[in-house]
């Protein structure tokens, strides 16, 4: 990290609050502990070695990921690494088999065809690769459909050279209403969990890991029957979502975009700098908007263009400026942070840029 002057650095740009982020990971480490759950978080929000290490300091086992250039990267900071995401295609089978060869990998998958060509791939490279299988809990999305195929699946991987069965992994992100209106939602993703252990365990494959959870259900993890793990990753910064759902207060927000006002012609609203190219053009159960500013929570991102951010003042007194800076909180972190190219974080009275190490797909060469 290189300590920078925040005054010379131009707009939109991703700013964190690192003092919150220790708070969140510590938070998030602390509560899975306190369940007896490992916490094994998803980077694909942050992309940032500086951020991972805060993580594993806090007491994370270890990280996941979903590219191939997220585990290069990753590979560098972890010797436990979950790939949650299926390989297809050689360039990426090779890539991932050239990861280093102390490193314990795990890589989730829901096909036949993706477990095969695994194998035979770590089986050419003398290595062996854990496998979870997933399955679809309710957001259809992947995943296989039923207990009889996770089965399937199970058995053979543990018949072929090259791999082994590790255990399962499930995504609930269909679950994303209030965190009090949650309970029978994480009730049937629990009795679904609970029958594929009981007929693995019946069958003589015991899970050593069930991998699952996310962000909006954070705090309910405990709930989902006989987890071992979770992987949430944007409560490291929260965002918007995560503050309609509940699960995160305003002190929570680790990460707003950084941008200036550009306009006040039009009446009744302004324009910043931070378009759909910086915040995302994703509304994420939103009413229609695509962020609030962090200061002023009734003022609300009402339109996006590609480089334009209009606000809606029409619930404020605040007359803005041209050349004001203003922060907004998006409405999902992640989708912005990709679209940055450095964050300038904020460390006590010390401001800093962090890099983003693991964004893009092509190889990492450090």
């Amino acid at each position: 990290m290189r300590e920078v002057d925040p005054a010379v650095v131009e707009t939109p740009i991703g700013y964190v609050d690192l003092q919150r982020v220790r708070s969140n990971a510590t938070r998030v480490a602390s509560y899975a502990k306190a369940h007896g759950l490992r916490w094994r978080p998803h980077i694909k929000t942050h992309k940032c070695r500086e951020i991972a290490r805060l993580q594993l300091d806090a007491g994370a086992i270890g990280i996941t990921v979903a590219t191939l250039r997220e585990a290069e990267v990753m590979s560098t900071l972890t010797d436990d690494l979950l790939l949650a995401y299926p390989p297809v295609g050689d360039s990426k089978l090779e890539r991932l088999t050239q990861l280093p060869r102390e490193l314990d990998l795990k890589v989730a998958l829901d096909s036949m065809q993706v477990l095969e060509r695994l194998a035979a791939a770590a089986a050419a490279a003398d290595r062996q690769v854990g496998v979870l299988i997933e399955r679809d809990v309710g957001l259809e999305r992947v995943g296989v459909q039923s207990v009889e195929e996770v089965l399937d699946l199970a058995e053979l991987a543990q018949d072929l050279d090259g791999v082994d069965f590790c255990g399962l992994l499930f995504y609930p992100g269909q679950i994303r209403m209030a965190e009090l209106e949650q309970d029978a939602h994480v009730r049937k993703v629990a009795a679904l969990v609970e029958e594929m252990i009981i007929k693995l365990n019946a069958a003589g494959l015991p899970p050593e890991i069930v991998s699952g959870g996310s962000t909006p259900t954070l705090w309910q993890s405990h709930k989902f029957g006989g987890i071992t793990e979770i992987r949430s990753g944007s409560c490291i910064f929260f965002d918007q979502e995560a503050l309609r759902v509940g699960v995160a207060s305003h002190n929570d927000v680790a990460y707003t975009v950084l941008a200036t006002v550009v306009s006040t012609a039009v009446h009744g609203s302004a324009v910043v700098d931070s378009g759909s190219k910086a915040l995302a053009k994703e509304e994420r159960s939103a009413n229609g908007d695509f962020g609030v500013l962090f200061d002023r929570p009734e003022v609300t991102v009402a339109a996006l263009n590609e480089e334009h951010g209009v606000l809606d003042l029409s619930r404020t007194d605040w007359k803005p400026q041209i050349g004001e800076q203003v922060r907004i909180i998006p409405n999902h972190v992640c989708v912005s942070v990709n679209l940055q190219d450095s964050l300038l974080a904020r460390d006590g009275d010390a401001h800093v840029m962090l890099n983003l190490e693991a964004r893009g797909r092509g190889p990492w060469t450090g």
